[in-house]
């Protein structure tokens, strides 16, 4: 029986060496092909230019899906329609990103499911990464080597195993998209309306087809430079929260000083259980200078139209340093050091510090924290298609993939305190705490520091953090599968295929917690900065706007602190410390850390079937793919043998020798799916899809690491980073969506879905633990306190099960007129139960939406779009059962206008988060308990653009 709607057979028959995107041969691709190009581009001639040509070509895709697809395409050559990979996918429906420095999209969740939900390919073929997981982060990847990305959000047999959430394939160009010659170079400089920084790119993509159309090369590059900055504010320390007797998972509480106080009578008494009161904030600035280059090349040669061989690569390069200049607080609560208490529905909301004791008052802190994170990402594969004959396609494919970053003892989280004595009001009303500051000597802080009244001599040294480390990803794979032509039985073909990948990911920590360096030159050991010489502290500045949208008091001036001569200076200072012994800069410098570093190899097997199928109006796909994975892991511990208290939360662990931990695991896994699709008529079409998928731990959760470095600073918590024996989360999923298209180039659609995740990872709490370690000792070596030192326990788990549901809606439609718009909305459901108990499943979005608007007609194109996340559960029981970490709701405006002076030439202006929108972070969305706030400013574009 033929199917009414022939293109499918046709598509099989007629280019089957061609096909690229659909996702039962894009799931060729990527698992027994890997191919470069994603897309049937000899479907038609079309060449895709400008917005609309673009989101035709993502409506052509999804209609010509084997599951349930969205995508997008490049707007020209070498061009894709955002800068970056991530903000061009925040558009599709149901995706949500999240922001680094400068407020550059960086990581992908699909459907509400965090990035460790999901898993990004390019040409098909497994990213490495330079982060603890396996997602992605696509601030490494220039938006300029993309010609498009598929969105998969259903599961075929032939797709890469690994994602729940949704399977990310990035697309580079080839050169038989358009045959013969085409470049294109574009220059483009930004600037940011806050930080008043700016910056610039050149790219540049040269395309050729020759010896009669039988070879093509496609060459990129890109160079850019911008500087960025970040106004941040946090809650490093945490919140203190009472003990709670009433509360199970809060028995102990975290009230490092002693449980908070108001009536003073050294009782906890009921009113006072579980009050919560600020720990330790900061407000500060990250100033960043990022530098991002990148290389792809791809040859083609198609000697026969029946044999297509690939070679192609990419190489990147990230540079991005670093620099937060802050300012720190903090206002711990112990006895008698809060004053004039103001509690307000369990919160102490304001109280004063007036203590003229040196460890009870205030000293406010500088705190300079740099990150040193330079990326180098490549990517190097081959492929061969060959039609073996009339019937049978064979594809091969092999690559490595490898990012590497070295940072190791080159990250700093550098402190001075102040030492003058002083008395201080604090104050909550907002999302950022306020702070007043009046020193004896009738100085202001806020006042003091912006007339450059406060010296070196007014700091003391104090915590002294050198770290970073040194990540190592590196992924093998090969590939070798084909499609065998049936044509009988309403069976189109059979695809299959096997694959074997290796992946190595190692982690090695270089810091100075471990020999206790990072307390080294603080306490009874702390040094004047005065005496130091040299330019520590060298002038006061101002950043422009700093934080003029929180309306938070606090100082808004800063005191130049320059971690490399302050360095320098400790290096050669040549006192002597309270013990008679001189201070040796060799005692408190970077170290490998064992306890947090790791090796893990990661072996995996595939293999799958899977029938494509058709009728009258219908087709199908339906297959399983078999898993074998085997996992190996090493890791170090070493036991604490003695604490020693240096001052008020001021603790040093001394550590036996460590011993090496190996663990292995295995798993197999029968993934069956299948897909169907019933087509009312040529412009409506129902899909139906069931499954089963999964996704692997982040690689340092299989690792047994551990840390107690909270110690450091009073907070007596075991870390453990994970172990071999964590199974892969999984689920069992269905999806059905409705796709009306309803005219050229336009889509409306309706989707709905469930999952039900098994084993999904969350972390537990262990209160009050016992793990070996005897009484807290003086710097004599005398008891202080009745042994053991109980600790709490944080680990990553197993869960019971997870159920998510949802629905999706979708719309985009071009007017004769030039008009057009773009819209969707994405509503989640989501529960988890972890040892029986309900909790909320950690990094899904209840709902994302977007609404964009477009002209295009004539040389002008323009367009504005809105892309809204609501707020969701980051992290669960920060301070006990029910109280969540938070990302509040945020809403990212952007535009774009450009003019096409003629055929060659092109100018562009673009404008990113136009409403100025701050991330911000707080415990169960209440403004006064906040966790974090990010803003990054407005920023705009210029760009010119030569095409031949």
């Amino acid at each position: 029986m033929k199917s009414l709607f022939p293109r499918r057979n046709t598509l099989f028959r007629g280019i089957a060496v061609a096909l690229l995107a659909s996702p039962s041969v894009a799931a060729l691709a990527q698992d027994a092909a890997a191919t470069a190009e994603a897309a049937p581009q000899e479907l038609d001639a079309v060449v895709v230019t400008g917005v609309r040509a673009s989101m035709a070509r993502a409506v052509e895709l999804k209609r010509e899906a084997g599951t349930v697809q969205d995508s997008i395409s490049a707007l020209e050559l070498g061009k894709f329609p955002d800068d970056n990979v991530a903000d061009s996918l925040s558009h599709i429906t149901g995706v949500a990103i999240s922001r680094t420095a400068g407020g550059e999209g960086q990581k992908v969740s699909v459907r509400g499911l965090g990035p460790e939900y999901t898993i990004t390919t390019f040409n098909g073929r497994i990213l490495a990464t330079d982060g603890a997981g396996r997602d992605f982060a696509f601030d490494v990847l220039p938006a300029d080597v993309i010609s498009g990305a598929d969105v998969v959000k259903g599961a075929q047999a032939s797709l890469t195993e690994g994602a729940i959430g949704g399977l990310i394939n990035l697309r580079s160009a080839s050169p038989f998209d358009q045959k013969g010659q085409h470049g294109a170079v574009r220059l483009e400089g930004d600037r940011n309306l806050m930080s008043e920084l700016n910056g610039g790119k050149l790219s540049a993509v040269y395309s050729n087809t020759f010896a009669d159309d039988t070879i093509g090369v496609v060459v990129g590059t890109v160079y850019a430079k911008r500087k960025d900055r970040t106004d941040v504010a946090g809650n490093d320390g945490g919140w203190t929260r009472n003990p709670d007797p009433t509360d199970e998972s809060w028995l102990w509480g975290n009230a490092w000083g002693g449980s908070i106080d108001p009536n003073g009578n050294g009782e906890l008494d009921p009113e006072e259980y579980g009050l919560i009161g600020p720990g330790q904030f900061r407000v500060g600035s990250i100033l960043e200078e990022k530098k991002r280059t990148a290389f792809t090349a791809k040859v083609e040669w198609r000697p026969t139209s029946d044999l297509r061989v690939t070679v192609d690569g990419l190489k990147t390069r990230l540079d991005s340093p670093q620099v937060g200049y802050q300012q720190s607080y903090y206002p711990l609560y112990a006895p008698g050091r809060w004053e004039n208490m103001v509690v307000r529905n369990g919160v102490v909301t304001a109280f004063d510090i007036t203590s003229d004791d040196p460890e009870l008052r205030l000293n406010p802190e500088l705190l300079n924290q740099t990150e040193h994170r330079v990326v180098d990402t490549d990517l190097f594969g081959a492929n061969v298609h060959w039609q073996a004959s009339d019937n049978l396609l064979l594809v091969g494919d092999v690559y490595r993939s490898s990012s590497e970053r070295r940072s190791g003892g080159q990250d700093t989280y550098v402190v001075l305190r102040m030492n003058q004595p002083n008395t201080s009001h604090f104050w909550l009303d907002k999302g950022v705490p306020n702070v007043e500051a009046t020193f004896a000597d009738g100085r202001q802080l806020a006042a003091g520091l912006a007339n450059g009244e406060f010296g070196p001599s007014d700091f003391n040294t104090h915590y002294f953090s050198l770290a970073g480390d040194n990540v190592r990803d590196q992924i093998t794979g090969s590939n070798v599968g084909g499609e065998l032509y049936v044509g009988e039985l309403n069976i189109d073909k059979i695809k299959f295929g096997i694959g074997h990948n290796q992946r190595k990911k190692s982690r090695d920590l270089v810091n100075n917690s471990l020999n206790g360096g990072a307390d080294y030159y603080s306490g009874d050991n702390a040094i004047n900065v005065g005496l130091l010489g040299g330019n520590v502290l060298s002038r006061s500045f101002n950043l422009p706007h700093f934080m003029d949208e929180s309306g938070s008091v606090f100082p808004r001036s800063f005191l130049a602190f320059d971690v490399p001569a302050y360095i320098e200076a400790l290096k050669a200072y040549n006192g002597t410390r309270p013990d008679g012994t001189p201070y040796d800069y060799a005692a408190a410098g970077p170290v490998w850390n064992p306890l947090e570093s790791y090796r893990v190899t990661e072996k995996t097997w595939t293999g799958y079937v899977e029938l494509e199928m058709a009728g009258e109006r219908w087709d199908a796909n339906a297959g399983v793919r078999l898993v074998k994975t085997r996992t190996t892991a090493q890791a170090w511990d070493a036991k604490i043998t003695k604490i020693v208290e240096n001052g008020a939360w001021n603790y040093t662990a001394t550590y036996a020798e460590p011993s090496s931990i190996y663990q292995t695991s295995d798993y197999t896994y029968a993934l069956p799916s299948a897909n169907f699709s019933w087509h009312f008529s040529e412009d409506l079409l129902l899909r139906l899809g069931a499954a089963k998928t999964m996704a692997r731990p982040a690689v340092s959760t299989l690792a047994p690491t551990n840390t107690t470095e909270s110690v450091s600073w009073g907070e007596f918590t075991q870390i453990y980073g994970g172990n071999a024996e964590l199974k892969p989360y999984t689920a069992n999923q269905a999806d059905a969506s409705l796709e009306w298209y309803f005219a050229e180039n336009s889509i409306f659609n309706f989707a709905v879905y469930y999952k039900k995740i098994k084993n999904q990872i969350t972390t537990s709490w262990e209160p009050g633990e016992d793990i070996g370690v005897g009484p807290i000792l003086d710097a004599a070596g005398n008891a202080i306190t009745d042994g053991p030192t109980l600790f709490n326990i944080m680990r990553p788990i197993n869960g019971d099960h997870a159920k998510v549901h949802g629905y999706e809606i979708g719309a985009q439609h071009f007017w004769d007129n030039g008009f057009g718009v773009r819209a969707q909305y994405t509503r989640n459901w989501s529960s988890s139960w972890v040892d029986g108990e309900e909790r909320p499943l950690e990094g899904i979005a209840p709902s994302v939406y977007s609404l964009g608007v477009m002209y295009e007609r004539g040389p002008w194109s323009a367009g504005v779009t809105a892309d809204r996340t609501d707020g969701f559960v980051t992290a669960t029981n920060v301070l006990g059962a029910g109280f969540n970490e938070v990302a509040d709701p945020i809403t990212w405006v952007t535009a774009h206008v450009s003019y096409e002076y003629d055929k060659h030439l092109t100018f562009s202006l673009e404008g990113r988060n136009l409403l100025d929108e701050a991330n911000t972070y707080s415990i169960n969305g209440n403004p006064l308990l906040s966790q974090g706030y990010y803003r990054y400013g407005r920023g705009i574009t210029l760009g010119v653009s030569y095409r031949f």
